[in-house]
């Protein structure tokens, strides 16, 4: 992502995590975790991590210095130990690396020493499978940058995201290559120094890094695990995970009628809970019907099992008296249709992606309930489908095409789309019905 001018200089360090949030939002959204470069990056971290409500840590890492010239960056070290030299300016400089053999030993002891203070006997936060937000209040030179960044890579995470207020413009196109997505508020010619670009720009003790961890641990309780939950609807039982974040606004069925394994609804659903909504994922098919191939139920019975789903939810969790959304995937869009029109008292809002809502036809007149379909194709057919179903629909509609998204829920970016269109949707048609 390239650097976009913003006025500087930043008031103070959480001013730039403030203003970082907005642009990092699209793109962490599979259960984020936000890894601050201490101290510095602590308070920007912390300010961000808190707009995203998404888990936040430090990630240790100590710039090697040059010796009697610390401010001089010629490398870095790791928390996993990792030892990282910028050999192109030590070549520059004619300092054999052997040369900096007490200085590496002085620096990973300093490491260790802030992993004690700052973790204590906690363990470091669990990286694989999740979008990582590695932060930092500005990037000079990218060394100590890179070396946190491959060292976050090794751990396997869905998305790796660099994310500063301000930045020198080499380090930023040094730095693209280390990462999936890279966010630069300004990256001005004439940088210098990170300090330069800050109005406050005081120097951070450990204790101001401990009492920023210890905060935010105590004001952001996360959710529950999911469990697992079977819902009774008719003659059949119905496999699903549920989710209830510890502030709790509403809540959210997402129907996966291709099944609810695919780990990209982990990440739908995750963003609905940050956001403060309880969350079941459900099968609206059994384990007989999806392995015969014969595509299981229809979707007026979909519809029927979708609708029971909602009943369980409303009388088996706290979830009783908030709003509730609806999501429908593939096979299970129509069903959301049906439900809603069958559960105008119960279904607040309707997001609906893939699969023929057309076939809802008979339902779409009741539907009172605001739908946002979302197109996987911008076939001038599916367009059509879906064009012609709002026009049958009783409430306000919206219809959006996800660019490139052909096959739904499995591309990336297309997915993590979806998370942010299906949260806005809830957020801007549930808030009402909470009022």
């Amino acid at each position: 992502m390239n650097p976009v001018p913003v006025s500087l200089p930043f008031a103070d360090r959480s001013e730039a995590g403030r203003r970082l949030a907005e642009r990092v939002r699209p793109l962490a959204v599979n259960d984020p975790l936000v890894l601050a470069l201490p101290r510095g990056g602590v308070p920007v971290g912390a300010e961000l991590a808190r707009r995203l409500d998404a888990d936040f840590d430090v990630l240790m890492v100590r710039k090697i210095g040059l010796p009697g010239r610390p401010e001089t960056g010629v490398g870095a070290i790791a928390e996993d130990g990792r030892v990282l030299f910028d050999d192109r300016a030590l070549a520059r400089m004619r300092i054999p690396r052997q040369a900096l053999t007490d200085t590496v030993a002085a620096e990973r002891d300093e490491l260790d020493r802030r992993r004690r203070v700052y973790r204590g006997e906690r363990s470091g936060p669990r990286i694989a499978g999740r979008d990582c937000v590695v932060v930092d209040d500005g990037v000079a030179t990218g060394g100590t940058a890179r070396a946190a960044l491959r060292m976050v890579r090794q751990a396997g995470p869905s998305q790796l995201i660099l994310a500063v207020p301000v930045a020198a413009p080499e380090a930023v196109e040094a730095l693209r290559e280390d990462v999936d997505e890279l966010v630069v508020l300004s990256a001005p010619d004439n940088f210098h120094a990170v300090g330069e670009w800050y109005r406050d720009f005081d120097q951070l003790s450990d204790g101001h890094v401990t009492a920023i961890l210890a905060e935010y641990g105590r004001v952001h309780p996360r959710s529950e695990a999911a469990r697992g939950v079977r819902v009774r609807a008719g003659r059949v039982y119905l496999d699903g995970d549920l989710t209830v974040p510890a502030v709790l606004r509403g809540a959210v069925v997402l129907a996966a009628g291709e099944g609810r394994s695919d780990p990209r609804w982990r990440a739908i659903s995750s963003a609905m809970q940050r956001a403060g909504y309880a969350t079941l994922v459900l099968d609206l098919l059994t384990g007989e019907e999806r392995d015969s191939g014969s595509g299981g139920a229809d979707t007026a019975v979909q519809g029927e099992r979708l609708s029971a789903a909602v009943t369980w939810l409303r009388r088996a969790t706290d979830a009783a008296d908030g709003p509730l959304g609806v999501v429908g995937s593939g096979n299970a869009a129509p069903a959301a249709l049906v439900t809603a029109a069958e559960r105008p008292e119960d279904v607040a809002a309707v997001v609906v992606h893939g699969g023929r809502i057309d076939l809802a036809e008979p339902s779409l007149p009741e539907v009172r309930a605001p739908v946002l379909v979302l197109l996987e194709s911008r076939d001038s057919f599916v367009r059509e489908l879906g064009e012609w179903a709002r026009g049958r629909m009783g409430g306000p509609t919206d219809l959006r095409v996800m660019s490139g998204a052909e096959q739904l829920l499995h591309g990336a970016q297309e997915w993590r789309q979806v998370a942010v269109e299906t949260l806005d949707w809830f957020d801007r048609h549930l808030a009402g019905r909470r009022e």
